[in-house]
């Protein structure tokens, strides 16, 4: 798995270049509108909430000392959670419905590294988009259902960090599922693509590594990262689909 995730992650070396070879860049307009209006409901319900969130909590101590102390952290907390929860959903809505678009981008990325390539599933602009809704909905409900735990247990001085590092990894898998599945929505059926990832956790886990750090650039990241992702994520994916094949 290793060998993969680092394999994945090196990928973003060469998807600048190949975005610009190809002509590519005026395919992502769309997508970058959707992931820039989505980041910026998601920071400003963050920043709005987070004071009333936590005054609110604030109010269960019932003591005088320390009430400041204890409102403020409760205040950085919820905005923390209200941050990585959006987060969270930020990664799904901007896939999903960036789906109809980055499918035919990954068709075309596919079509100039095997051209000799042929029998895809044909799909339209209605199916693409209710594919990707349904994956991330799918990815978004395992994403919180593990997300609430984990994020409880990284609180815990010490080995709370294993937790950290185990949180940031998952959310890092169903990124690079998401981004994974452009690619995949020609060859396979939707549960056939569930499998197809299952078996390589490691291409996902080094995809979404990258995807998420891109999120922790101010604004470039929101604007970039698609792009790069998506890119990435279908070079390795054809050579995991043409070795699959090799093997049958």
């Amino acid at each position: 798995m290793i060998k993969n995730i680092l394999e994945a992650i090196k990928a973003y070396f060469g998807a600048f270049q190949l975005i610009s070879k190809l002509k590519l860049w005026k395919y992502f307009t769309i997508p970058i509108l959707i992931s820039v209006f989505t980041a910026i409901i998601i920071a400003s319900s963050a920043y709005a909430l987070s004071d009333d969130i936590g005054h609110y909590i604030a109010n269960f101590w019932k003591w005088d000392f320390g009430k400041e102390t204890f409102e403020m952290i409760s205040t950085f907390l919820s905005g923390l959670s209200i941050l990585l929860i959006g987060l969270i959903l930020y990664k799904h809505i901007v896939m999903a419905l960036s789906a109809p678009f980055m499918s035919p981008v990954s068709e075309k990325i596919e079509a100039y590294l095997n051209p000799a390539i042929h029998g895809h599933r044909k799909t339209s602009f209605q199916e693409q988009l209710i594919r990707g809704i349904r994956i991330n909905i799918r990815n978004l409900s395992r994403e919180l259902f593990f997300t609430i735990p984990i994020l409880l247990l990284s609180l815990i001085p010490f080995v709370g960090i294993i937790f950290t590092v185990l949180l940031f990894l998952m959310q890092a898998y169903y990124a690079g599922f998401g981004n994974v599945d452009y690619t995949l929505e020609r060859h396979f059926k939707y549960k056939e693509s569930i499998n197809f990832v299952n078996k390589n956790k490691g291409l996902a886990i080094g995809n979404g590594i990258v995807f998420m750090l891109f999120l922790l650039i101010p604004f470039v990241g929101v604007l970039l990262v698609l792009p790069l992702s998506v890119t990435a994520a279908t070079t390795e994916t054809i050579k995991k689909i043409q070795l699959k094949e090799v093997l049958e």
